[in-house]
């Protein structure tokens, strides 16, 4: 918890909560089903939670803006967004029922009432647009942006730096697979962001039509 008050000071005392709970709740959940590395149980804070906060860290979403997680896992880099953006709604989905029992079960401990979540496919919602589709899933960006684009809305959303459109959590060397892509996304550093030794293969890339 500690690395997370070293970059950010302004959180609400139900927010404080909130982070501080995180690491209990994956512990209890991992024991019944194992959505995170025990190795990386440790390191939840850092690996986990800063990680997904890198974001935060480079887009202000607006209240009422809708974000999709899109392969969640447990729950990363959604609840971390959630708890940081109180007044930004998010749309949690994974593939695998049980990863989705655990986000459901953390959100609704930590009582996140800005979090829904569905064992589903991106290709399967219908009806149903979001201003951001954000992703930490291991699949190629050139699969995540063809998975996001049906589901993003036409509107901007203001923000700090980026509007509508795919902002992913990557590592390791992109060339090929930003050029097997066809995209031209913008790549920050996470070590930029946190001067962490385990962010310096660590990227935020951020991805529109």
């Amino acid at each position: 918890m500690e690395i997370i008050l070293k970059y950010f000071d302004d959180f609400t005392p139900e927010q404080l909560s909130q982070f501080g709970a995180l690491k209990g709740l994956y512990q209890e959940w991992n024991e019944k089903i194992n959505v995170i590395s025990r190795k990386d149980i440790d390191a939840l804070y850092e690996k986990h939670v800063l990680h997904s906060l890198s974001i935060a860290a480079i887009a202000d979403f607006q209240p009422g803006t809708q974000i999709l997680d899109l392969g969640t896992g447990g729950g990363f880099p959604g609840i971390p967004l959630a708890i940081f953006f109180p007044e930004v709604q998010f749309h949690l989905v994974d593939s695998i029922g049980k990863k989705i029992k655990v986000v459901q079960g953390v959100a609704e401990a930590l009582q996140l009432k800005n979090v829904t979540a569905a064992h589903s496919r991106v290709e399967d919602i219908k009806n149903r647009k979001f201003d951001i589709v954000v992703s930490r899933a291991v699949a190629p960006l050139g699969d995540l942006w063809r998975w996001s684009k049906p589901v993003l809305k036409k509107s901007t959303v203001p923000g700090k730096q980026f509007e509508k459109g795919l902002i992913c959590l990557k590592g390791g060397d992109l060339a090929q697979e930003i050029s097997d892509s066809g995209l031209k996304p913008r790549l920050l550093k996470v070590y930029d962001i946190f001067p962490e030794e385990s962010f310096q293969e660590k990227f935020v890339v951020l991805a529109k039509s």
